[in-house]
């Protein structure tokens, strides 16, 4: 699916964006999930989720963020100007409401976006969040001046040791080395924009007091960008009439869904509702 949006409002003219939809065309009939990935990674990191929705019976939108993928324009700077880019997009695709799912700097993006436009998300998942998402600051210079360095730190710190050692949950496949491929293939600069987006973000606490559609926070045990005992001044932030539920995937890291692809899907489905009617 290729649709065009309006990077800005003083953009001159529209870019284009790449969104996934899971193999399947839109249908009006049917509920919609949108899937928003992370700093440095493009759509193809929810491959097996989207492709499992669309089956069973979802509209599925899994765009590329600018500045990522086959998206074009650049990297936007901040996780506010990121989620009116959403806001936009949802509008472009004429999308009323949706579940939303987002990973890592797209959880963020997610939270911020339910937040300021409640009456358009029925569902809430942040798989691989916390706030503050500080990033270190060895990964923010290596992201400016040396990228290949930048991509190990991140493999390094994405995966389970034994995944770093080669195991797979599909024969044949290296997640670490699928992942390192995807990260070179973004656009020289969009790493360090993302990364200094989710360091930067000061809204979660308040963003989170103003949601109330059901939500899920979904971690990994090995996770040690965004630990599982991280997340906690977000979760008690939320309201206690949307207290978010909460599950730890063992055995995975914080690309927990190419380590763990069926327990992220699986998770995710007994989450998701469609909304009545």
């Amino acid at each position: 699916m290729d649709l065009r949006v309006t990077l800005s409002p003083n953009a001159p003219s529209e870019c284009p964006v790449f969104a996934y939809t899971g193999g399947r065309s839109p249908a009006p009939d049917r509920p919609w999930i949108v899937f928003l990935h992370g700093a440095g990674n493009d759509h193809s990191v929810w491959m097996l989720q989207t492709r499992a929705f669309a089956a069973r019976g979802w509209n599925v939108l899994a765009p590329d963020l600018p500045g990522h993928g086959r998206s074009g324009g650049e990297a936007l700077d901040t996780i506010e100007a990121l989620a009116d880019w959403t806001l936009r997009l949802l509008d472009d695709a004429a999308i009323e409401h949706c579940a939303l799912v987002g990973h890592s700097m797209g959880s963020l993006i997610a939270l911020h976006l339910a937040s300021i436009a409640p009456e358009r998300v029925f569902r809430l998942a942040l798989v691989g969040s916390v706030f503050p998402m500080p990033v270190a600051p060895a990964l923010l210079d290596k992201a400016r001046i040396d990228p290949p360095a930048a991509h190990a730190l991140i493999n390094q710190w994405s995966f389970a040791p034994a995944t770093l050692l080669g195991r797979s949950a599909v024969p044949g496949i290296h997640p670490a080395a699928v992942n390192e491929r995807l990260l070179q293939r973004q656009p020289v600069g969009t790493l360090p924009v993302a990364l200094q987006a989710c360091n930067a973000y000061a809204g979660g606490f308040e963003a989170a007091a103003r949601i109330h559609c059901p939500t899920l926070l979904l971690s990994a045990a090995q996770d040690r960008m965004t630990p599982p005992k991280a997340l906690a001044p977000l979760a008690d932030a939320f309201t206690s009439s949307a207290m978010p539920q909460r599950v730890v995937i063992p055995g995975a890291g914080h690309a927990m869904m190419n380590e763990a692809p069926t327990a992220v899907l699986e998770a995710l489905e007994r989450f998701m509702t469609p909304p009545a009617g």
